[in-house]
């Protein structure tokens, strides 16, 4: 007993010392594995998730361009992603004062964690972002030009959008409540994503040829992997181990159930039967559409986020593919766009602390927040369109965006890395 008491107050004299330095040892442990659990989500999440929805002969490609995207943002991030997003600089962009982490040292601090485990996590919204646009142009983009764009689309949408509203920019002194990524992660991903598909037209034989995934046990996988990942992607978006963190978490689930269950009734309803497909799909909608929102926001509020996400998704989906005819290969704009979208608007209502049993955590006007939140949607959704439109012409005039007619037939897996997904 004597050294059980001991022990515990070596421990809580431990603990007054780390206080005393100003770090949180909670917060900082937390955050460290918020970090794991965002990068599970592209690596295996998203890798398995998309993997599964592409033809069997373009399974690899996926699984390569979301594992080497990690890569290559990682060392970008290095260099000058991080100075450019949160480092000192103007209303539009960070400086170069933190390149190459610059005065970042064991003992930097951001608040009350360490400034390299701030850095970390912050990576791993980065590193997410643009393999979510990978979906747009999912099975016809040419293996060089996709890390080309998604190098420059890092350094030139990706990095000032995250510092307008993160890092210190015009849009978060404005006061727009992005609690985890609904503009700077999700409308950036979709938008680039939709731009990408207009411009590369579609698949040949879309729409009419039949594409259906060729493993949706390998999608629900990976559905599940990105689902369980996003308590770290929104619950981590506080900086802290705290109630804000676990309303976010739990806030993030009640959307994700929502959003599956309502795409699935839809899709009963309008087709006759429910597909692992629409639910799957219909938890990403929910999950991208309560990310703004995550922290601001109460479950009963969630609860209506993530049905009108499921609704309105999938109505953007059927829209998008039967209607228009437009080759968004993975479902990106409709489901992360206009989520992303729906979600910052929401956040402006929902956020409000007089609405009763619907009611968020903030005392804000509805109608000045909605106001700011939609100059954030237009801001960031046009910057997005025309910086990635600009970028997709750079890359086809240097290595050409497109792969040949022979090799899309062939598939990616053999055409681009002369291996393949399956040998059976």
């Amino acid at each position: 007993m004597k050294r059980f008491v001991l022990g515990a107050a070596a421990v809580l004299l431990s603990a007054t010392a780390v206080a005393d330095d100003g770090l949180s040892a909670g917060n900082t442990a937390w955050i460290l594995t918020a970090t794991a659990l965002v990068l599970f989500m592209t690596i295996p999440g998203l890798s398995l998730f998309y993997g599964g929805l592409v033809r069997s002969k373009n399974v690899l490609s996926i699984l390569m361009q979301c594992f080497v995207i990690t890569c290559m943002v990682s060392m970008l991030w290095l260099i000058v992603g991080y100075s450019l997003a949160f480092g000192d600089g103007n209303a539009l962009i960070g400086g170069f004062g933190k390149v190459l982490f610059n005065g970042v040292t064991e003992s930097s601090m951001s608040g009350d964690i360490p400034e390299t485990a701030f850095s970390i996590f912050q990576l791993t919204f980065a590193i997410i972002t643009p393999a979510l646009v990978v979906g747009g142009f999912a099975e016809r983009m040419r293996f060089s030009a996709v890390l080309i764009f998604s190098a420059l689309w890092l350094l030139l949408v990706y990095a000032p959008v995250c510092h307008w509203v993160w890092g210190g920019g015009w849009l978060g002194e404005m006061g727009l409540m992005d609690f985890a990524g609904g503009t700077v992660v999700h409308i950036t991903a979709g938008t680039a994503a939709l731009v990408a598909a207009l411009m590369l037209g579609n698949r040949r034989g879309f729409p009419q040829t039949s594409m259906m995934p060729h493993n949706m046990t390998l999608t629900v996988a990976g559905a599940g992997m990105l689902w369980v990942g996003w308590f770290g992607f929104n619950g981590g978006s506080a900086l802290a181990a705290n109630g804000d963190a676990a309303m976010a978490m739990f806030v993030t689930h009640i959307s994700a159930s929502a959003g599956a269950f309502t795409w699935l009734v839809a899709e009963w309803i309008r087709f006759g039967k429910p597909s692992a497909l629409g639910a799957v799909t219909g938890m990403v909608a929910g999950l991208g559409t309560i990310t703004p929102a995550s922290g601001f926001v109460g479950p009963a509020g969630a609860l209506v986020i993530g049905i009108l996400a499921g609704v309105i998704c999938f109505a953007a989906t059927n829209y998008l593919k039967r209607t228009l005819h437009v080759d968004d290969s993975l479902d990106v704009f409709p489901v992360h766009g206009v989520g992303g979208i729906l979600g910052t608007l929401l956040t402006g209502i929902f956020a409000s602390n007089a609405l009763g049993v619907f009611s968020g955590q903030h005392d804000i006007d509805i109608g000045s927040q909605l106001s700011i939140q939609a100059i954030g949607v237009v801001a960031t959704l046009v910057y997005t369109a025309v910086v990635t439109a600009v970028l997709l012409l750079l890359t086809n005039v240097l290595v050409g965006n497109r792969v040949s007619d022979e090799q899309e037939v062939e598939g990616l897996d053999i055409a681009s890395h002369n291996e393949r997904g399956y040998d059976l």
